[in-house]
């Protein structure tokens, strides 16, 4: 292009019209015009096709400021009337404070291009401490010491996770792709027969020990305790951290030496990656289906248990800690 309109120039030097040179350039004789300005303002990089401006962002960095704020901070029920942000609340936050009008797709493009993304909210307790949990991951590694303490020198430490998981006949529904537009379905069951996925995870080894049992007390967590002391390494020890739940805190529980509990803070499930471990099998192999009897419902728990037990390295990607390490 920038080669075509110099000759159409040149032609004009040479002391054609720009007719004539409009005529070469395949151009009228008003774009003929506009390269000659340019020629004579920029020289021979003036007729070089330059990517258009276009309009001006509607969005200036003050807005998008104050829009990652208020999406940060989250929508106050009695001021905004909504609990979570939508794309045409913000719209009208947008309009309340700047009286800026902007389009749904618009605003949607530039909170995506500010980094955010609408994503599934994880529950936290209501009645948690952030301090609890804060002083329980800075302490940890005295904890730990306190377990060596009592070991003989130079005995290996595993690091391990528990937890149980109810699954029922009353099933969850995840998401799942659909055409736009569209409402999916998917099948969901009321019936209310159910069994538990007593489950451990050690991150560091990519290990897992798991049972399917009726119901939670102390005999079944006893039992559990038992098979993961089957899949702690011979001649090491296992730091077994947990929540504070009845069959797991009394002195009834029937705990092997080579097994410490550290009790998790009260009302702390972020801290046990084992709630990661459930989300992750639910979403992808126990959520969307009918359970026809108890017994299927026991076999689905086995083959997603034993499917996570075969890929160490998710048990290792979902259930590291920095945290939660052996120093």
């Amino acid at each position: 292009a920038q080669a075509r309109r110099l000759l159409s120039l040149a032609a004009i030097y040479e002391g054609a019209t720009r007719t004539e040179a409009a005529r070469l350039g395949g151009v009228t004789v008003q774009i003929v015009r506009d390269w000659v300005e340019k020629f004579n303002k920029d020289g021979p990089p003036g007729l070089i096709d330059r990517k258009p401006s276009g309009q001006p962002p509607r969005l200036a960095a003050v807005h998008r400021e104050a829009l990652a704020a208020i999406i940060e901070s989250g929508p106050i029920p009695a001021t905004h009337g909504v609990v979570r942000w939508r794309l045409i609340d913000l719209m009208q936050w947008l309009w309340d404070e700047f009286a800026l009008s902007v389009s749904k797709s618009t605003l949607s493009r530039e909170v995506r291009a500010m980094g955010y993304r609408k994503l599934s909210a994880r529950p936290r307790h209501h009645a948690q401490d952030p301090e609890a949990i804060e002083g329980f991951k800075k302490g940890f590694a005295a904890e730990l010491a306190k377990v060596r303490a009592t070991l003989a020198r130079d005995t290996p430490i595993e690091i391990w996770f528990q937890d149980e998981a109810r699954i029922g006949q009353k099933n969850k529904i995840t998401r799942r792709w659909a055409q736009r537009g569209t409402r999916p379905s998917a099948p969901h069951d009321q019936r209310t027969k159910s069994a538990y996925i007593f489950g451990a995870i050690c991150p560091d080894q990519g290990k897992g020990a798991g049972l399917i049992l009726p119901f939670c007390n102390t005999e079944t967590m006893s039992l559990h305790l038992a098979e993961i002391t089957l899949a702690v390494a011979p001649g090491a020890h296992a730091v077994l951290l947990m929540d504070q739940a009845g069959w797991h805190m009394t002195d009834k529980l029937d705990v092997p030496d080579n097994i410490s509990i550290i009790p998790i803070p009260s009302r702390s499930p972020e801290l046990n990656p084992v709630e990661n471990i459930w989300q992750f099998m639910r979403d992808n192999w126990l959520s969307n289906r009918i359970f026809t009897s108890e017994k299927d419902i026991v076999d689905h728990c086995c083959d997603a248990w034993n499917k996570l037990v075969d890929q160490p390295w998710r048990i290792m990607s979902i259930g590291m800690r920095g945290w939660a390490k052996e120093f």
